[in-house]
């Protein structure tokens, strides 16, 4: 039966940050661990949030060791950084490799064990240390999902944990924390939502809560996503798509991912492509692969995408669809997958069948529309070559 899970409080808006203090307050927190990155500390963009929970009196230790694609020894050194500081509660800042790895280390608090003990669908048996979930990218959603996605870099595998106790406690989606973000971010996490969209309307556990929340973001990316990206200080247009970013987070967190995710991990755990880059440069391919599974659902995207209009027919909004995405990327200056500096054509060719079957390993494959077998999957990764 469908089921949705969010958590608990979601709070949006100018200003929604500055509430972090009285939510760890109710969550009935005493010692804090900050879950960030480098960038955050250095640049000084965590120390009003220290402040905050200590002003609050809440004592806090900042863990700034999450890499891009945090890895199990990023999660590892967090837990370690929890213990020491003796923390019950966990508060992530960054975009989605911090709010991951915070993820990670709230669940191994309470069930211990390893980060590949859990690898799977709700395979966690107790919740982990309470969580606020701070995102300061418009993106990957991980606010409000029970996902969490951690490179074992051993194997060259990004490892997806899927289960309700990966749900944060509260998410803060504060828009005013998005303003910096450069041009090429802003792309990357924008066609990102997005995708979170298309695939969470057209997935096999696509349900009735789900799609409304999935189409209300196709139309926020739709409205905004251009005018963020050319206007970075564009207030309604960065409001508009840090919304959209948790309304992804909710539908695809709730009706899973399908194929351009499945396809996307093993390109970031291989040759480490920003999640959000690689689900970009995946999306036009799959999605053309995907249309005759789901001719009328991909027709309602094109049309709330505003790429078709109701005097198309199904098929041909949904060919427009595609087109819509190449033109999207284009303008966005999403390359293709042999023009992206971190990609390499012999080990790319190389690794084409592990790819394929690390993909449908992860099981996002089963909930597309058109499912593929692994000689399909190396074709599209060929295609979108």
């Amino acid at each position: 039966m469908p089921t949705f899970n969010v958590p608990a409080a979601i709070v949006t808006g100018a200003g929604a940050s500055g509430e972090l203090a009285s939510h760890a307050r109710r969550l009935g927190g005493r010692r804090v661990l900050l879950v960030t990155d480098a960038f955050m500390v250095s640049s000084g963009a965590a120390q009003p949030f220290v402040d905050q929970l200590t002003a609050a009196g809440l004592p806090t230790a900042v863990f700034d060791g999450v890499q891009p694609d945090p890895s199990v020894q990023n999660v590892e050194a967090g837990l370690a950084a929890l213990r020491a500081a003796e923390a019950d509660l966990v508060v992530s800042l960054g975009g989605g490799s911090p709010l991951d790895c915070a993820k990670a280390i709230a669940i191994l608090a309470t069930n211990g064990g390893s980060v590949r003990d859990y690898m799977g669908y709700e395979k966690i048996p107790l919740p982990g240390r309470p969580h606020i979930a701070i995102p300061t990218t418009a993106g990957t959603g991980s606010e409000v999902t029970r996902a969490c996605v951690i490179t074992d870099t051993e194997r060259d595998e990004k490892m997806l944990l899927m289960s309700v106790q990966c749900v944060p406690s509260v998410a803060l989606v504060d828009y005013e924390l998005t303003m910096s973000m450069p041009p090429a971010l802003t792309a990357a996490v924008g066609v990102d939502t997005l995708t979170h969209a298309i695939e969470a309307y057209v997935s096999r556990k696509a349900n009735a809560l789900t799609d409304p929340i999935a189409l209300s973001c196709v139309a926020l990316c739709a409205k905004h996503l251009r005018r963020a990206f050319h206007d970075g200080t564009h207030q309604a247009a960065r409001e508009g798509m840090a919304l959209a970013a948790c309304q992804g987070g909710m539908a695809f967190g709730n009706a899973s991912v399908a194929l351009v995710h499945g396809m996307s991990r093993p390109i970031g755990a291989l040759f480490h492509v920003p999640h959000g880059i690689s689900n970009a440069m995946l999306l036009p391919t799959v999605t053309r692969f995907s249309l005759s599974g789901a001719v009328a659902r991909y027709a309602t995207i094109a049309r709330t995408f505003r790429a078709a209009t109701d005097g198309h027919s199904d098929q041909a909004a949904a060919e427009a669809l595609v087109d819509a995405l190449e033109s999207l990327n284009a303008e966005l200056g999403i390359p293709r997958l042999r023009d992206h500096r971190l990609m390499d054509a012999t080990r790319f060719e190389h690794s084409l069948e592990k790819m394929a079957a690390d993909a449908l390993a992860s099981g996002s494959p089963g909930n597309n529309p058109r499912v593929p077998h692994a000689e399909e999957i190396v074709a599209l990764y060929r295609e979108a070559w």
